[in-house]
């Protein structure tokens, strides 16, 4: 990769600004989910055995304007500490005269963690001023916080003018190696598998992929607004009426450029979202009065299919309302093919690492995303701040 990485610097009796995503969800003043604590560790590891010091800085949560004490890292420095098998003591805040000196007392293989971020409205305004006093706290700036990359914050980018060199940390070049892959240089056949509610999430995507993938598979809630564009009837199943034109240009220009878009030939069909079950109805066949709510058993295999002739994968979105059993069968069955493949295959996303986990194959999946807004601009082709913010390695 292009980018300064936090093996390239020289960290022994330096002390670190770490940018990490410690976004937590809480539950009971502990942390409930710890999967991006763990994403974080060896980033922090590699900084405190090469001595340095280390300032680790994160947002948690949406405070309203100020400090929120149902929203501080006191729970993230608990479970960071038994994670570490250390103290992690925790700022007062990430600002101030009592949060410089504490970090300034800082020694070689010691870890402070700064107060929430965004107890400061000026993180996520990008402020220079508020960027230049988190940059006071430390020689030099390390980012692995990629699940936050596509947002210009204080602590993401405009604290790089203030604070070099800036380098990738562990995560981040995990990231970005694994993306890179998808896009620069990707083994074909190249399939795309595209899920969730709405395509007004992911126009942008599937306009990008289009002109990058061998075969797009589309399911979930946004396949029926792509139905609804070639002519079919879907009952009262989700449907833009805003975005048709956008879904019919899109198949298209996949026409055009022979790639192969796949979507649902039946669905799991029910009167709502709390109905105890479903039952499987080709496109052609669904109710006026029922809604889709996952894809059926021949897509299951038409998809499977596609997913067996790839090389790369690259998954984003579940098949269906995957959090309710009676119509997780599709994402889990996409989640086995996906996996099932000889491919090198990429996830990004809650409810699709949630399918991975819940299909028992998490393991067989060449590499886990932990970024959801990030990893989808990161492949509709955006530049993300965070990533254009870091030093160019020489």
């Amino acid at each position: 990769m292009s980018k300064l990485t936090i093996e390239q610097l020289p960290l022994a009796g330096k002390r670190v600004f770490v940018r990490a995503d410690l976004n937590a969800p809480l539950g009971g003043g502990t942390v409930a989910d710890d999967t991006r604590l763990r994403a974080v560790i060896p980033t922090l590891r590699l900084a405190l055995d090469r001595g340095a010091a280390v300032v680790l800085a994160s947002h948690l949560g949406r405070p309203k304007g100020g400090p929120d004490p149902k929203l501080s890292l006191e729970p993230v420095a608990e479970r960071l500490g038994e994670l570490l098998a250390r103290p992690v003591p925790l700022a007062p805040d990430c600002v101030g005269e009592a949060t410089r000196a504490q970090a300034q007392a800082v020694k070689a293989g010691e870890l402070l963690l700064l107060e929430n971020l965004r107890f400061h409205p000026e993180e996520e305004k990008n402020d220079d001023g508020f960027a230049r006093q988190l940059a006071e706290l430390a020689d030099c700036y390390v980012n692995d916080a990629f699940a936050a990359a596509h947002r210009a914050h204080a602590s993401i980018e405009a604290i790089t003018h203030h604070l070099q060199p800036a380098a990738a940390g562990l995560l981040m070049q995990q990231e970005l190696s694994a993306l890179g892959r998808i896009l620069e240089a990707p083994e074909r056949p190249l399939v795309a598998v595209l899920g969730g509610a709405k395509v007004s999430d992911k126009v942008t995507l599937v306009e990008h992929l289009v002109g990058k993938v061998d075969a797009l598979v589309i399911g979930g809630g946004m396949a029926f607004t792509f139905l609804r564009a070639l002519g079919h009837a879907v009952g009262r199943s989700l449907v833009e009426p805003d975005r048709i034109e956008t879904a019919r240009s899109a198949l298209e220009q996949a026409r055009r450029r022979g790639v192969q878009l796949a979507l649902p030939v039946d669905a799991v069909v029910a009167d709502g979202l709390d109905s105890p079950s479903g039952r499987a109805v080709g496109i052609r066949q669904i109710p006026d009065d029922q809604m889709g709510l996952d894809i059926g058993p021949r897509t299951i295999e038409q998809f499977t299919a596609v997913l067996a002739k790839a090389k790369t994968i690259v998954w984003n979105g579940p098949m269906g309302v995957f959090e309710k059993p009676p119509f997780a069968v599709g994402t889990v069955a996409v989640a086995r093919a996906v996996a099932g493949a000889a491919a090198f295959s990429v996830i990004g996303g809650g409810d699709t690492i949630a399918a991975v986990n819940a299909a028992g194959v998490s393991d067989k999946i060449g590499y886990i995303s932990t970024a959801g807004g990030a990893f989808l601009e990161f492949l509709e082709g955006r530049t993300l701040p965070g990533v254009a913010a870091l030093t160019e390695a020489a």
